[in-house]
């Protein structure tokens, strides 16, 4: 019996439960801290449902962490997960890096002023598609190191700076024992995806991290995650899709259900085409996981944010979970947002029931059940419905009422009667991501550019016999590194040349000639680079730019992954002998000239000479400078018009892009790049680009980001088998800003997505004005959802009783 609409109870809910969300359930005990068992994490003596998000603190900065946070919180979360990462802190041994973006402190104490806990996430290896998992560089360079095992110097460095973390934590009062935030830390990260590789030693490894964990006595509980057989009184937890269906809970019976990663999308490397995980599908699993004891879910990630610089691991984008609640601007992506919000709550008003009560299954058909959570003495009782077919929808009898259930969905009655939530019913609004072309790509759009030189044998400062290894010569300080190499011939020829490398990409030049670009995969890193030249009388010079896309950061052995060119021939020579070059003397410069000199920045860009730019050149610097777009919405470049390099604001590095390499759509996986708003100044702002091999600087475009095209799309069909109130459909603008024009509107049977709806055969011609009525000026609206508030023909073939409507928002003139 859906005795009310979703909509309208979900209205309330929202004020109902911001009231009581800080609360929790009494476990009659003084404990403080963070205590557990089967049933819950206990934080201070009080049991609580824990909805969390992953929204870690280098990929955003400082100044749109106070929103990140407000916006994690009114989505109905009560927890902020985070890695600590470790190369960001410790770049170079003992030389430790808190400031900016990675000052953890201010994020956890910010996480805290917000009333909301966290789960510090300390590793020290944690993957998370960061450059090296984590891992500094300069650790990879210690005597007789072999990381993630039961290995000496390796255990040394980890437990070292595992401790300093925790110092920090305990000196400022996080920890949830001293009244701080923090009420779970973790030690490693998936270990069971390596612990084969290393067999005994790594049972070993994962004993001893655990221990060395519980010495640190933080006074909270420590996590493995994906780890069944966590040691001693370390909780296991689920990363996964659904943790609720893929995974029994901790052995024993004595420790709480947790899950650390539940996907809101998957992660993408430069090639990918987009993808997007259903928020239905999202919703589903959460409230799977709860009816089954679930203490604490995850969303990883709730904000993805930007990896700056080169912090993203190899191959992956500069975008990272963009399709997240919170996209990576920050903004709100609806209907995700929305529909989790509404499922928190939902979830909350279940509370008391699902950690006091008892639980029961009760089956309603094949796929179909009830799990049932009463407090017998207080008559109390809660229920989740869920029909686990993904192809049929259903409807079943529960205690005498009838209740319709849409495939793969479960409905939520927090009093075994009334559905708050069904997750496969969505109603929270949807939002369009909107570009807009700033005025000022075109002010002053002068472009400079500064040519690198490309070396040859002579004019490099390292030589050896044989090839080197890429990442060894680098040390994670730069992208980049020349190999050269020279021979004789008598007299010109073509041929091929021929070269295997172990990755990433090249770009390879003949006698300072640009001759074409070869690349690996994120899946295979090794490739074939193979081109037919021209070569000369006398001396023939090969210079090849070699380079990496980020440290690989997963798998056994990290510490011996290699890249770059291991083989090269020149094969096609009228002698009909084949050249191998691999031991033929090599040449090397590590880095770029630019890169040393620091021409991103004012006082490096007067080390070299800039002339007027010219498009297509390879290996070249871009700059300009452009004045920061007015207003305060978020702002990006849209680097459509280039090939692959790296890009800087104000000696900032915004991160890698890769704008050529096209996803199998024929798009590239990211053509825009997000410039925090916190590194602009009002005027002369300097954007730098080195452009590796083709790009036309003159076609970027400065853009600004904003979600201020809202839709609703919201059916009034029903089931007649089921009493169920009339809907409703919601429009509410993002703060501080108003409709200020109905852009689209129909009620019958329109189609599309927000910004492309369709009228459909039986469409109602007063939709746009009744909506115009009801919301212009207004920053929230209801919407009728019936065929006589729109004069419609309820009758018409195909009628599917569906109001669409998208809005304008802009922001409130006060006169």
């Amino acid at each position: 019996m859906e005795s009310q609409s979703q909509t309208s109870i979900l209205v309330f809910l929202i004020f109902f439960i911001m009231v009581i969300s800080v609360c929790g359930t009494g476990t009659g005990s003084n404990v403080t801290g963070v205590t557990y068992d089967r049933r819950s994490l206990i934080v201070n003596g009080q049991r609580q449902l824990f909805f969390s998000g992953s929204i870690h603190y280098p990929r955003s900065t400082p100044e749109m962490w106070p929103d990140l946070v407000k916006n994690a919180k009114k989505g109905g979360l009560n927890v902020i997960q985070t890695y600590v990462f470790w190369n960001a802190h410790e770049p170079r041994h003992r030389q430790y890096n808190f400031e900016g973006r990675y000052d953890l402190v201010r994020f956890v104490k910010l996480i805290q002023e917000h009333n909301m806990y966290a789960t510090l996430r300390i590793g020290p290896f944690i993957q998370a598609e960061w450059n090296h998992g984590g891992l500094p560089y300069w650790l990879r360079e210690v005597p007789n190191i072999t990381f993630r095992t039961d290995n000496e110097p390796f255990k040394y460095y980890m437990k070292r700076f595992a401790t300093k973390i925790v110092q920090m934590m305990k000196k400022e009062k996080l920890f949830a024992s001293q009244g701080g935030p923090i009420i779970l830390s973790q030690v490693e990260n998936e270990y069971t995806t390596v612990a084969p590789v290393f067999r005994e030693a790594g049972t070993r490894y994962i004993q001893w991290a655990a221990k060395m964990a519980l010495s640190l006595k933080t006074g909270v509980p420590w996590i493995l995650c994906k780890q069944e057989d966590a040691p001693g009184s370390v909780i296991p937890t689920c990363n996964g899709l659904n943790c609720g269906d893929t995974y029994n809970g901790p052995k024993g019976g004595k420790k709480p259900f947790l899950w650390t990663e539940n996907w809101t999308a998957r992660f993408r490397v430069f090639g990918d085409a987009p993808s997007q995980r259903p928020v239905h599908d999202l919703a589903f699993s959460v409230a799977r996981f709860f009816s089954k004891g679930g203490t604490l879910a995850n969303y990883y990630m709730y904000h993805g944010g930007t990896n700056f610089g080169r912090t993203g691991a190899s191959f992956v984008l500069t975008q990272y979970y963009d399709e997240a609640p919170l996209d990576e601007y920050g903004l709100r992506r609806e209907p995700n947002w929305g529909h989790l919000r509404y499922l928190h709550y939902a979830l909350r008003l279940c509370r008391n029931e699902l950690l006091r009560g008892s639980s029961s299954v009760q089956n309603l058909g094949e796929n179909l059940e009830a799990r049932i959570y009463e407090i017998k003495e207080n008559n109390t009782c809660v229920a989740f419905l869920a029909n686990l077919n993904i192809k049929i929808d259903a409807t079943v009898n529960f205690r005498g009422f009838n209740y319709f259930l849409q495939r793969h969905s479960i409905s939520i009655l927090p009093d075994c009667k009334s559905v708050v939530f069904n997750t496969r019913r969505v109603f929270a609004q949807q939002s369009a991501r909107s570009y807009h072309t700033a005025n000022e790509t075109y002010i002053n759009n002068k472009w400079q550019m500064y040519q690198e030189s490309v070396p040859n044998f002579e004019r490099t400062s390292l030589h050896t016999n044989e090839l080197l290894e890429l990442y060894n010569m680098t040390k994670d300080t730069t992208d980049y590194v020349w190999y050269t190499t020279r021979f004789t011939l008598e007299g010109e020829e073509w041929a091929v040349l021929h070269i295997s490398s172990l990755g990433h990409a090249l770009h390879a030049f003949v006698n300072g000639i640009y001759i074409g670009t070869g690349h690996g995969s994120k899946m295979q890193k090794m490739f074939e680079f193979e081109k037919t030249i021209q070569l000369t009388p006398g001396i023939n010079h090969i210079s090849l730019l070699g380079l990496m896309v980020g440290l690989p950061d997963s798998g056994g052995y990290l510490e011996r992954r290699s890249a770059g060119i291991h083989k090269i021939s020149i094969r096609g020579l009228d002698s009909g002998a084949v050249m191998d070059l691999s031991s033929n003397g090599w040449g090397y410069e590590v880095g770029l000239f630019g890169e040393k000199k620091g021409i991103f920045t004012d006082n490096g860009g007067n080390y070299v000479k800039w002339t007027r730019a010219k498009s297509r050149i390879p290996i070249t610097w871009y700059k300009r400078y452009f004045d920061a777009p007015q207003e305060n919405d978020p702002v990006a470049l849209d680097l459509s018009a280039m090939g692959k390099g790296l890009a800087w604001v104000n000696g900032e590095c915004i991160g890698r892009y890769w704008v050529s390499y096209l996803s199998p759509l024929g798009e590239p996986s990211q053509s825009l790049y997000h410039v925090p708003r916190a590194l602009l100044k009002p005027k002369a702002n300097l954007l730098v680009l080195f452009e590796e091999h083709d790009g036309n600087p003159q076609n970027i475009r400065i853009t600004t980001v904003d979600r201020n095209n809202i839709c609703t799309f919201v059916s009034g069909q029903r089931n007649p088998m089921i009493k169920d109130a009339k809907p409703k459909a919601l429009l509410t603008c993002p703060d501080e800003m108003v409709v200020e024009e109905i852009v689209f509107a129909s009620f019958g049977n329109p189609g599309g997505l927000c910004g492309n709806f369709t009228i459909g055969s039986c469409h109602a011609p007063d939709a746009k004005i009744i909506a115009e009525q009801l919301c212009s000026g207004k920053s929230f609206c209801k919407l009728p959802v019936s065929a006589k508030a729109y004069g419609a023909d309820a009758s018409c073939p195909g009628m599917t009783g569906t109001v669409a409507v998208q809005a304008k928002c802009s922001k409130i003139i006060n006169l």
